[in-house]
Order: structure tokens, then C-alpha cells, then sequence
């Protein structure tokens, strides 16, 4: 099948169209504004494409997602937390400092060719922040910005984006922190989009596409905890 374009003014298709080759691809187009990214995690559809290209939106199945209650604390990092709230040194914090979070997620790595998190991409998701709908997570040592991640809000139902480290375990942390404030919220899920054995080893596991849109749809309807009055700790293990 071929490809399904898709103008400003027309609406995504399902994810039941999205392509067997490449798995999940299901449409390409232009528009990158806030109410097309709505309209997309709404259906479970995300975009991701690399500069030069048009936006390419994805639907993977099988989806990978973190049930929070499946969340694994492992030995070390149990040992990590404990390190950190007897010292003092780290601090977390919840949606100080979102676009710099998203420009260390953006920064080259040795392990990657690239980035797909493009000017453009950063441009539309600092959009959805000032709306309330994108959430970072903060962690720092001395003030300094050491890791952090972020990702998209709708309803009770939480859609991971990316993550980073500029020192060990200290995204692991934002993300356990990330889980403990949720679970307080009433959230159950967080999607983790594409599968990776390091999401893998923190308990996130694939479900199948139609399972993952029931969640959406449920949780996504829910209403929104109110993000200004909310903040965020490393978890007391």
C-alpha cells in the first residue's frame, strides 16, 4: 500500500492503516501544530521523522508501554535513591526548565547517527508545554542540569518522549520519580512508543496495538490533574 499524504486540513487515518513495511509508518504530511499532535497521541499516533523529511506519523504493533505498578526498582538504583536523599546533592523538580530538557534529549550521542528531535519538533512540543499537555522532569546535581526526560499529558494517560543522562542512573531516577507522582495522580500507563532492552529492563513490556488504544481512549478521557499544583520527589525507598 502506498503512503497516505496528508494535508493540514484533513484528519489523520487509523492506525489500523498504518504499513507492515516499515511496521507502524502511516501517514506523512506537513503539519506539526499543536492541534495536529492533539489529534494524534489522542489515537495513539506519534511523529517521528529526521530533518529534511516531511512528518511521518507512526502507530507501532505491538506498542511498548510501562505499567507503572510493573515499574522495576532494581538493587542498584534502590541504592542510588537512597545515596541521593541522604546526601542532598540531586534535586528533582517537574516542568522548571522543559525546553532545555528537550535540547540535552536532542544532543548527539555516541550510540546514535543523528536526531530526530529537529528544531521543528522542539519548536511544536515547547507549544504544547505553554498549553499544559507536555511535562518535564528535571534532575539536578549543584543546580547543574544533569538528566531529566519529558513527554506528552492528555487526560490521566501519559505519553513518554525521550530521555537523558549526563550522569549514571540519573534518568532512571527522573523516570522513578516520573512513576511515583503519577501512580499518586491516578495514572496507570506511561507509553514508551518504540521497544528498547533498557526500557525492557526497567519493567515496560509490548502489548498489542488494540490493547494500547483502549487505554488511550479510556485514560485519555479522564480528567486532567491540575499540572501547576503538582510537584515531584525521588521516591522514599
Amino acid at each position: 500500500m502506498p503512503l497516505i499524504w496528508v494535508d493540514h486540513d484533513e484528519p489523520l487515518p487509523p492506525p489500523s492503516a498504518a504499513l507492515s513495511d516499515p511496521p507502524g509508518l502511516l501517514a506523512a504530511g506537513r503539519d506539526l501544530s499543536a492541534r495536529r499532535l492533539l489529534e494524534a497521541y489522542q489515537q495513539g499516533i506519534f511523529p517521528w521523522y529526521s530533518q529534511g523529511q516531511p512528518v511521518l506519523w507512526w502507530s507501532p504493533d505491538p506498542r511498548m508501554v510501562l505499567f507503572l505498578d510493573e515499574f522495576k526498582l532494581t538493587r542498584s538504583l534502590t541504592k542510588t535513591l537512597r545515596k541521593l536523599r541522604r546526601e542532598g546533592r540531586w534535586t528533582l523538580s517537574l516542568d522548571t526548565d522543559f525546553e532545555a530538557v528537550m535540547r540535552a534529549c536532542a544532543a548527539p550521542r555516541p550510540d546514535q547517527d543523528g536526531t530526530w528531535i529537529t528544531p521543528a519538533i522542539v519548536s511544536a512540543y515547547v507549544g504544547l508545554h505553554r498549553m499544559g499537555h507536555a511535562h518535564s522532569v528535571e534532575v539536578r546535581e549543584d543546580g547543574e542540569l544533569i538528566g531529566g526526560l519529558y513527554g506528552v499529558s492528555i487526560g490521566r494517560m501519559f505519553f513518554g518522549e525521550s530521555m537523558f543522562a549526563r550522569r549514571t542512573d540519573a534518568s532512571k531516577c527522573a523516570l522513578a520519580g516520573l512513576v511515583w507522582l503519577l501512580k499518586s495522580l491516578g495514572f496507570s500507563v506511561i507509553d514508551c512508543q518504540q521497544a528498547t532492552a533498557h526500557l525492557a529492563s526497567l519493567g515496560a513490556r509490548a502489548i498489542p496495538r488494540e490493547s494500547f488504544l483502549e487505554h488511550v481512549t479510556r485514560l485519555a478521557a479522564q480528567p486532567a490533574p491540575d499540572w501547576d499544583r503538582v510537584s515531584v520527589s525521588f521516591p522514599d525507598v
